[in-house]
């Protein structure tokens, strides 16, 4: 968990280090059609968070403060965040290696703007230098760069050998991808009109466009892979099960003067639906009672889950002044010490005087 954590967070900031402060020409669900599939996939939009929310949670000094920021990263390094329309961050699970071994997961980040993609890649070529190498696949090149810390655990955990190599391409004239050299090459080839993405799955994630973060996956169907239910990447299988139970999408909006969230997951029946929805309110429960801060505890009550059907429902609205309470720093008040005064000073009794007897 710690290594895919890093990965994604490599990609992220990458991505974020590379990509230009112009806006995109085309909707994100028509540019994301051309990726190839996914078994999870989360989907941001910093252009809408930053210029959108972000005014609604922030006092007008902070807004103006990180607005200045973003334009000295842009004349320092050409970036700036506010501008980036979409970050989509895709995972996609295999089926047993011949040997019946499991395979690691793929992991990429994609974004898209309206930028010269290969001017980009130039740019990271040479901030890579002798780092890493270049690998040609269909009409697109790859700059591959090694990953030691995770090399070196490959060696103790196969799995992760998948994961040994980052690479960076760019897909299109507006848009780059960093993610492991297998995914890269299959988001090529994705490009190229080969092995593109589910629509249904697309249509899941992107169902509201307006949405700052959305998520959408099939853990279950993951699972069933990874497991052989669907045979091994030699030998392939007709598998016996095909079920929407676990499929869930996520997102949250701005709705007015409330941050919206809103959810589901298919539980396959009523019943079930029920089942679940109780343990999922236990669980929440727990959560919201392990948490000491009292505004988060508040957050976290308005929550609602609900079975409706054959699925898990929930939703929240939370009013964007609670959570710009919550994000402002709070003075640090260091408690005052009464300091007892000293203690009065006794005069120090004098030894009376003895007067001499004269001499006889």
């Amino acid at each position: 968990m710690k290594t895919f954590s890093t990965l994604l967070s490599i990609a992220t900031i990458a991505l974020f280090l590379l990509l230009p402060a112009t806006a995109l020409g085309q909707s994100p669900a028509t540019a994301l059609a051309s990726l190839p599939d996914a078994d999870v996939l989360i989907y941001v939009s910093p252009q809408k968070i930053l210029n959108e929310a972000a005014p609604k949670f922030m006092s007008a000094p902070d807004l103006a403060k990180m607005r200045a920021q973003f334009a000295d990263m842009k004349k320092g390094v050409g970036v700036d965040p506010s501008a980036v329309e979409y970050l989509v961050i895709a995972v996609r699970f295999h089926k047993p290696a011949a040997d019946l071994s499991f395979t690691g997961a793929d992991v990429m980040a994609v974004a898209g703007g309206d930028f010269s993609a290969d001017s980009l890649f130039t740019m990271a070529q040479l901030y890579l230098q002798n780092k890493g190498r270049t690998e040609k696949h269909g009409s697109k090149t790859i700059a591959v760069m090694k990953i030691d810390p995770i090399a070196a655990q490959a060696e103790k955990t196969p799995m992760l050998k998948s994961l040994t190599e980052m690479g960076l391409v760019a897909l299109s004239a507006n848009s780059i991808a960093v993610g492991n050299l297998r995914y890269l090459e299959s988001a090529v080839d994705a490009s190229e009109g080969t092995g593109r993405i589910n629509p249904a799955t697309l249509q899941s994630l992107m169902r509201d466009p307006n949405v700052l973060v959305a998520a959408t996956g099939t853990p279950l169907g993951s699972l069933a892979k990874a497991f052989g239910f669907y045979g091994t990447e030699t030998t392939p299988r007709e598998s016996r099960f095909d079920t929407p139970f676990g499929n869930f999408y996520s997102a949250i909006t701005i709705n007015g003067d409330n941050i919206s969230l809103r959810g589901a997951m298919n539980a396959d029946n009523p019943d079930t639906a029920k089942i679940i929805n109780g343990m999922l309110a236990g669980l929440l429960q727990q959560a919201i009672n392990g948490v000491p801060d009292k505004q988060a505890q508040s957050i976290l009550q308005t929550i609602k889950m609900t079975p409706q059907e054959n699925e898990i429902v929930w939703q929240a609205d939370v009013p964007n002044k609670v959570i710009a309470d919550m994000l402002t720093p709070k003075p640090v008040v260091i408690p005052v010490r009464a300091v007892p005064p000293p203690p009065a000073k006794t005069a120090t009794p004098r030894r009376p005087i003895r007067k001499k007897r004269p001499r006889q």
